[in-house]
């Protein structure tokens, strides 16, 4: 009896020493940091726009919206950012004071705005400032093609005003113009502060913006009052 009681404490010392041993190392994997392989991959803009909403990803590029700029029409503090093949907008329920030209990381999930595909990044965390992106230029666009195909970018377009603008407070307003090829509407964030009293059916103007889809019609939204002028 006395010999099996003494091989029991020796097992049982055993166990004890081994799980000493075993425990540090547990606590040492998991305070590890993580390996570089494991860090999200990077995408194209314009392949993260093929995937599933709800899908994670992690994508890089240029910010051409401000963050808080479109709050009035998106009760959002969120931007846009675009890279070499296509543009997001991104959601956030906190203004990270992001400007035009940073460049930005984020991970996030694809979601679902009244007909918009955005990135939804969740946590402020998963926004990283990169430093100075490339410069992006407005792609200039026929009005009639504003549309899926453009969704996301910086662009252009020229036309001519076809009806009174439109008060839609507080959010914004409407302004329609058309080159021939079809109406698209430019809508005005108020948060923008542009001043949209001088604009009148007939004129012809050039308008930059983000594209944008509402529901179900596109839209061109200009981000300050120099991103509507008069065409020469």
């Amino acid at each position: 009896m006395l010999e099996l009681r003494q091989r029991f404490t020796a097992h049982a010392l055993a166990i004890v020493v081994a799980i000493g041993c075993i425990a540090p190392l547990a606590v040492a994997a998991q305070k590890a940091p993580r390996a570089p392989g494991d860090a999200p991959k990077v995408i194209p803009i314009s392949e993260a726009r093929t995937l599933s909403v709800g899908a994670p990803v992690t994508v890089e590029g240029s910010i051409t919206v401000a963050s808080g700029l479109f709050k009035s029409g998106t009760s959002d503090a969120g931007f846009a950012m675009q890279d070499g093949s296509g543009g997001f907008y991104v959601r956030m329920t906190e203004n990270l004071g992001l400007r035009i030209g940073q460049q930005v990381r984020v991970s996030g999930l694809l979601a679902d705005s009244f007909g918009q595909l955005v990135l939804d990044p969740i946590e402020a965390r998963n926004v990283k400032v990169r430093g100075r992106g490339m410069k992006v230029r407005a792609e200039a666009v026929s009005t009639g093609r504003i549309g899926e195909a453009t969704e996301g970018r910086l662009v252009q377009v020229t036309g001519t005003i076809t009806k009174p603008v439109g008060n839609d407070l507080p959010y914004g307003y409407r302004v329609f113009i058309n080159d021939g090829s079809g109406e698209v509407q430019v809508f005005v964030y108020a948060s923008t502060h542009i001043d949209v009293s001088g604009l009148q059916p007939g004129q012809r103007i050039v308008v930059k913006g983000f594209s944008a889809q509402y529901s179900d019609h596109y839209e061109v939204i200009p981000r300050s009052q120099s991103d509507i002028r008069p065409s020469r």
